[in-house]
């Protein structure tokens, strides 16, 4: 546990060191915080006097689309940067286990992810300032645990594909075509093949979050599925650093 921690914590503090990291961040809130605006001017408009409630999806939905976007470029350098800088093989004749290694650095991205989905609260706090009687509790409650078991396996995902390649660019690249796969492709055949749809449905990583957490409903179902992506992850990275190991 405490090889974990350490490397959590060197990785997350490399975050707050890298221009990409930056970038990532300030273009994340940027968007929720337009987005948000927009969507608060817009009521203001239609709306004369006392202002309506607000539906705090307006910053969880876009925060959820946004974090596919993002979580490429913040898990890519993960391991595969360490691979291209040949510093892996001072990391495997360390005494740290391969998934001490793989968690770890999972880890630390996401520490820094609920760094920024911390500062996005700012948003929905807003709205209860504004609005009367305030915005629905159990909304935006569902809303950001789905964005932040969304994130825990969007991560692992991201982890395990940089495990596996020593090119950053070729990491980001197979990452963001594997979240397009699972968020729009994998659950289209639910709508054209009776056969089958219920499995593909529930592989439908967007059905899971817009579906469930965002209406305000914490199933099972979803839960154990994004868990089950993160353990897949986490596991995919344990396994590609076994094998370079043994190269």
């Amino acid at each position: 546990m405490r090889n974990i921690w350490t490397i959590a914590k060197r990785e997350y503090d490399l975050y707050f060191i890298s221009p990409i990291a930056y970038i990532v961040a300030l273009l994340f809130l940027t968007i929720v915080g337009l987005i948000f605006a927009l969507n608060i001017f817009s009521i203001t408009l239609s709306q004369p006097g006392p202002a309506p409630a607000p539906d705090p999806r307006i910053v969880t939905g876009p925060m959820a689309f946004l974090m596919l976007l993002a979580t490429p470029a913040l898990t890519m350098r993960l391991i595969a940067d360490e691979v291209r800088m040949g510093t892996m093989e001072l990391l495997l004749t360390a005494p740290v286990r391969d998934h001490e290694l793989v968690v770890g650095k999972w880890f630390g991205a996401f520490l820094f992810m609920l760094t920024l989905i911390g500062a996005s609260l700012v948003f929905p706090l807003m709205m209860q300032q504004i609005s009367d009687p305030g915005i629905d509790q159990m909304l935006m409650v569902s809303g950001y645990l789905g964005i932040i078991l969304l994130a825990a396996a969007f991560l692992a995902i991201g982890v395990g594909i940089s495990a596996i390649f020593s090119n950053q660019i070729a990491a980001f690249f197979t990452t963001l075509i594997t979240f397009v796969i699972l968020w729009w492709l994998i659950g289209a055949p639910a709508n054209i093949i009776p056969s089958g749809a219920e499995v593909f449905r529930y592989l439908d990583m967007s059905a899971h979050f817009y579906e469930s957490f965002n209406e305000g409903r914490i199933t099972l179902a979803a839960i154990s599925y994004y868990l089950s992506l993160t353990a897949l992850g986490l596991f995919i990275g344990t396994t590609a650093i076994e094998t370079r190991r043994w190269r």
